[in-house]
């Protein structure tokens, strides 16, 4: 493999780049692309709570995009986590509902604003590391491999360059008379930058990936933030850091670009994929407890697949009954096989055995 040197720091060019990035391959590509994420899109919209998907697939995206940084966690683990029992919640498991706040609350901020600012991508980076510290203010900062300790990229160290390089970004981000490219290929470009830039002290590589589907959101690619290029990431992180080193010292963008691009296909049709049979699987449980129990609502199914793994406070809280009628529900359909019911503590806690086996595969 062809080695880089990293020792020089990387100069900050500001956006857009002053090349060509729609390469007649990047345009060959696009079409194909923009396919998969409608598909995705359209499927998506399918299912009558979306908040089912934000809550799933958002808790996929967390364990994934947390595993990026080697903050390592089991849906095992995660799905107790978030039962919000105490003394049994790991710490990476908490990093892991920190990255699904900041993702939740970066959503709201692009919704309501149909603007992603700098302040938005402060809050988002305060939710997910639980500080106000904000943009890197001294120097220091280097990235190093994680096997060897050398340094691999040192990005801007001088605060009033990281400002003024981030002012650059959002302005990037939201004003689409700097670059008429495909949002595909600027979504790449500006999670390039961002991770160039490395604002912050940590939290960048989660932060940027957040970005990338809130970016998706408000140029309308997407409804809900639920596109997730992590998986794919740790899959192919070798090649990831390589083609974003490459960009920066040669730069190469046409290679960076086809990855990411190649990311946001595959990874639209395996969500499509997986949202299917997601859909499936809800509709077999809402016919057969339709039939076979009185106490049936739509919002029983939504909470069922909502939470992978459920309790009592949580039946209590959506339908609106009693704690003996929440308890009564769930020992039914656990008796009946819908459920799988396991000892906690003092307390239990019930499964959605076939939607967790669809994330464990």
């Amino acid at each position: 493999m062809e080695k880089i040197s990293a020792t020089i720091p990387w100069e900050v060019s500001l956006l857009p780049p002053a090349v060509d990035l729609e390469t007649r391959k990047v345009l060959k590509k696009l079409p194909s692309v923009h396919r998969a994420l409608a598909e995705m899109k359209g499927i998506a919209g399918t299912i009558p709570n979306q908040a089912i998907l934000l809550n799933t697939l958002g808790l996929q995206e967390a364990k994934d995009s947390s595993a990026v940084e080697n903050i390592i966690t089991t849906h095992d683990e995660l799905f107790k986590a978030e039962l919000n029992l105490a003394g049994f919640e790991t710490s990476a498991a908490k990093e892991v509902q920190n990255y699904v706040a900041a993702l939740k609350k970066g959503f709201s901020l692009v919704t309501k604003n149909e603007l992603l600012t700098t302040n938005h991508i402060l809050q988002i980076q305060a939710t997910l590391e639980q500080n106000q510290a904000g943009f890197r203010k001294f120097p220091g900062t280097v990235l190093k491999n994680a096997r060897t300790g050398k340094v691999v990229f040192t990005p801007p160290q001088d605060p009033d360059e990281i400002v003024k390089a981030m002012s650059n970004l959002v302005k990037y981000i939201n004003d689409d008379m700097l670059s008429d490219a495909d949002p595909l290929v600027k979504m790449a470009v500006i999670h390039f930058q961002f991770e160039s830039i490395h604002p912050f002290f940590d939290g960048n590589g989660r932060t940027g990936r957040i970005i990338n589907i809130l970016y998706l959101v408000q140029k309308s690619l997407l409804n809900i933030p639920i596109l997730y290029l992590s998986r794919y990431i740790v899959k192919h992180k070798a090649e990831y850091y390589r083609l974003l080193q490459n960009v920066r010292q040669k730069p190469e963008w046409e290679p960076w670009l086809l990855f990411m691009l190649d990311g946001i296909e595959k990874t639209s049709l395996e969500t499509t994929g997986l949202i299917l049979e997601i859909k499936k699987l809800m509709m077999d449980y809402k016919h057969r407890i339709r039939e076979n129990y009185k106490f049936y609502s739509q919002e029983l199914i939504n909470n069922l697949f909502s939470h992978p793994y459920t309790k009592i406070d949580f039946i209590q809280n959506d339908l609106k009954v009693s704690r003996i009628t929440a308890s009564n529900y769930l020992n039914k359909l656990s008796a009946d096989g819908f459920l799988s019911k396991k000892k906690l503590g003092v307390g239990n806690y019930y499964i959605n055995t076939p939607l967790f086996t669809l994330f464990t595969r």
